[in-house]
């Protein structure tokens, strides 16, 4: 009926105990037959020993692929369709799953639990960033999305393989799936959940999975709307031209008169670079096997059928 990924990476001191949480949990919600795979990162400490010894299967890389690259695998090898993904730290609140579950029989495509609480708030430097990050991925997917890559949530395994190839192997496995989904139609809601205190040593490093954040979050608008992109750089180039406008007008110098019709000359480029990639997505798609939009929402209606079989 289900199965549970974890991702890790040298999570020895929680392995074990998040392993025997989840089964403890889903047993008693009734949420069974279910399954437990660890995929095994690359970790050099007894992680995969731990997490065998509690009951999981694990999956061993010989080296660190990636956050997203573990849960690709761990998908691949997952016996049923219903998928939940969560971390080994201790962060997610194992008991809000049957919650979530629930939600997700009720016909979305991805449940996702939207995290809350000052250990998710974190430092000040982080706050920004992620602020930064939301708000592009909002204008991007034209929706509100409280949390855009939370590592708790379920999903269809069908489905979610369709989306493989777009989807990013590190860090921002999470994000790219948020914006895949968000930008073909599919149904995704949140649930809110408490963020707890990790235990172990983070993975994530700040600088460097930001500016990867903000890389896929790019290649996502660009590959399902680009339009949209594209005029939201034509726009900002047009707002610095009418500024350029403004100081040629109040100081009498020709430099700014001339920025700001250079700029307007680069917001007309962009916008028809942005039309060229419009045509070239029409192109690809009439040409790709993919599904059409009423596939899409047959292949809906048989998974809610199918979900409301597993309550």
């Amino acid at each position: 009926m289900i199965s549970v990924i974890i991702p890790s990476l040298n999570e020895e001191r929680a392995i074990a105990e998040t392993v025997q949480l989840i089964r403890e949990v889903l047993t008693k919600a009734q949420i069974v037959p279910a399954e437990i795979i660890v995929v095994d990162d690359g970790s050099t400490d007894a992680t995969a020993e731990r997490a065998a010894a509690a009951g999981a299967k694990v999956i061993h890389h010989p080296m660190n692929a990636g956050y997203g690259r573990a849960l690709k695998a761990g998908i691949a090898r997952a016996t049923y369709d219903t998928i939940v993904i969560t971390d080994a730290d201790g962060t997610y609140p194992i008991h809000t799953i049957p919650e979530l579950f629930d939600r997700y029989t009720k016909g979305f495509d991805m449940v996702v639990g939207a995290r809350s609480g000052v250990n998710y708030r974190g430092s000040l430097l982080k706050m920004p960033l992620r602020w930064m990050l939301r708000r592009l991925v909002e204008f991007t997917a034209s929706r509100s999305v409280p949390d855009i890559n939370s590592g708790l949530r379920l999903f269809s395994k069908s489905t979610v393989t369709g989306y493989f190839d777009n989807l990013c192997d590190t860090f921002s496995f999470t994000t790219s799936l948020t914006l895949a989904y968000m930008m073909t139609g599919r149904f995704v809601t949140y649930v809110s959940i408490p963020y707890a205190e990790r235990i172990g040593e983070s993975k994530v490093r700040l600088f460097r999975d930001s500016v990867r954040t903000f890389q896929y979050i790019l290649e996502a608008a660009v590959f399902y709307d680009p339009l949209r992109i594209f005029l939201l750089f034509a726009a900002i180039l047009v707002a610095c031209s009418a500024l350029s406008f403004l100081a040629a007008a109040i100081l009498h110098l020709n430099v700014f008169f001339y920025l700001g019709v250079g700029g307007i000359i680069d917001a007309s480029l962009v916008l028809s670079i942005g039309l060229l990639a419009v045509l070239l997505r029409q192109i690809l798609a009439q040409s790709a096997k993919g599904q059409s939009a009423v596939e899409i929402s047959a292949s809906h209606d048989a998974d809610f059928a199918q979900r409301q079989n597993l309550r």
